[in-house]
């Protein structure tokens, strides 16, 4: 189910982008602003993929912040899920100091690696989430920790190597969706 830069992926989109915004100690801001100016200088409908609730221009110039979810009758906030993606990016500073740096390395080396399909890096960041969950104790429900450990992963591998950002970004928007789609819709609720 690759979805690449379009499919029902919006919500990830926002949440990853928040989250890796609001670290602490990032050495990839510059790649971060770019990777934003890039997604921004398309439209935001092709950017996110979404259609828009309304369509009017905000007095920013911006459309609406609000967009479909890709489900009948759902409307997603985008700034929930900014508010959240920034909430992660606190726990995520905490649960970081727990992982061993190897896991980290090893990871990296798979993103460095361009003979991997997008698959095949999404499986193996499949494996080091489920390997993680296994040893570093996490206090919170199986999802949240999913979500978190994912993009602490992308956050640290993107700190070794920035260059890495654009594809550590996206391969963790995809796994995030196929695996924690709906529960990342949910958090929308909790807000």
């Amino acid at each position: 189910m690759d979805q690449g830069l379009c499919g029902d992926v919006q919500v990830e989109r926002i949440l990853v982008y928040s989250f890796l915004k609001n670290c602490h100690n990032c050495d990839f801001s510059k790649e971060l602003d770019s990777l934003r100016s890039q997604v921004m200088v398309s439209s935001p409908k092709d950017f996110l993929c979404a259609e828009f609730d309304d369509g009017e221009l905000q007095t920013d110039g911006n459309r609406s912040g609000r967009f479909q979810n890709g489900e009948p009758g759902s409307v997603v906030d985008e700034d929930v899920f900014r508010l959240i993606g920034a909430q992660l990016a606190e726990i995520g500073d905490q649960v970081a100091r727990e992982i061993d740096q190897r896991v980290v390395n090893d990871l990296m080396r798979q993103f460095v690696n361009e003979n991997l399909s997008r698959e095949e890096i999404m499986r193996r960041l499949s494996n080091t989430v489920e390997g993680l969950m296994r040893t570093v104790p996490l206090e919170m429900e199986q999802e949240k920790a999913m979500l978190v450990l994912s993009m602490v992963l992308a956050r640290t591998v993107a700190n070794k190597m920035p260059s890495l950002l654009h594809r550590v970004f996206n391969t963790t928007v995809n796994y995030i969706n196929q695996n924690l789609h709906n529960y990342v819709v949910n958090l929308q609720q909790e807000s």
